[in-house]
């Protein structure tokens, strides 16, 4: 990785992979605290459209690289080796681009959306073990640069879907929440679809009455929800057990009553999907043939 390729990471990814998480944002900007020193008001400010950082409380600003360089102390090339290191999505990309494409732009087109009945899609399902909660999901095809692609599609409440294979990791359209209500004084909060729908094929074995559920989508989204838990007698929180994780169970503990930090389920795993597919694995071997030899 050199300089140009780490400068069009989006430095909200970075900063999420460091525990940082935005206290308010807008599709231009976002303010996180200062990453550099404790502080109570943020004044350390993302354009999002030029992917430039700017410090109020110290007067200084740049680009990732720069980030990086004032974070870890360190020079050029340390930076680079610590970033290549890094698992940053929007880097790992499929060959559709190697920048983060949360909101795409008009240049793409959804051909189709059907239930899902691709045996590439069914079989991915399978890997992750959740091939019977498909409820929610839908197949969907799409164009864009001249190319076809398809995916599993999750909607989001802004009408784009998170698209998910087993190469690819989009947002068509608008980058959302999604909420699913049932009418429930209690709510379940998720990252990604794929925690929640990994919840749901737990459901049953928790004893766990359905509630409402909101899917963040990306662990940034957590500004976008703050206002709305007050309503709720009981907030569940199933984040991943890592540090983005942590702060974002830390920011909705501060300012919402009864919130429950429900991790310690699959406390040695990284999220709910690893945790199911343990429990799959065991229940699979457990009952698997014997043989006489």
């Amino acid at each position: 990785m050199n300089c140009k390729q780490f400068n069009k990471i989006p430095l909200e990814e970075v900063l999420l992979s460091l525990g940082h998480l935005p206290t308010k944002q807008s599709e231009k900007e976002a303010w996180f605290l200062n990453p550099f020193a404790k502080e109570n008001h943020a004044s350390f400010k993302i354009n999002k459209n030029l992917n430039y950082w700017y410090l109020h409380s110290e007067g200084i600003g740049g680009k990732n690289v720069d980030f990086m360089r004032k974070y870890l102390n360190a020079s050029v090339s340390e930076v680079l080796i610590w970033a290549e290191k890094q698992s940053f999505s929007s880097f790992h990309q499929h060959n559709i681009s190697n920048q983060k494409l949360e909101n795409l732009p008009a240049n793409y087109e959804i051909i189709e959306i059907k239930n899902i009945q691709h045996p590439a899609l069914l079989e991915y399902l399978k890997e992750r073990k959740v091939e019977n909660q498909t409820e929610f999901l839908k197949e969907i095809h799409y164009r864009m640069n001249d190319k076809n692609y398809f995916g599993i599609g999750f909607k989001n409440d802004s009408g784009g879907y998170e698209i998910r294979n087993k190469y690819s990791k989009i947002c068509l359209g608008k980058k959302d929440i999604s909420t699913i209500k049932n009418n429930s004084n209690s709510v379940r909060i998720f990252e990604g679809f794929f925690d929640f729908i990994s919840f749901k094929d737990l459901e049953n074995e928790l004893e766990k009455e359905p509630a409402d559920y909101i899917i963040l989508n990306s662990v940034s989204m957590i500004s976008n929800i703050k206002n709305s838990l007050g309503k709720y007698e009981k907030v569940e929180l199933y984040f991943d057990n890592d540090e983005a994780g942590d702060r974002a169970v830390e920011i909705i503990s501060n300012e919402t009553k009864n919130v429950e930090d429900c991790r310690v389920l699959y406390l040695n795993f990284k999220d709910l999907n690893e945790y199911l597919n343990q429990q799959t694995n065991e229940v699979q071997e457990q009952y698997k043939p014997r043989f006489k030899r």
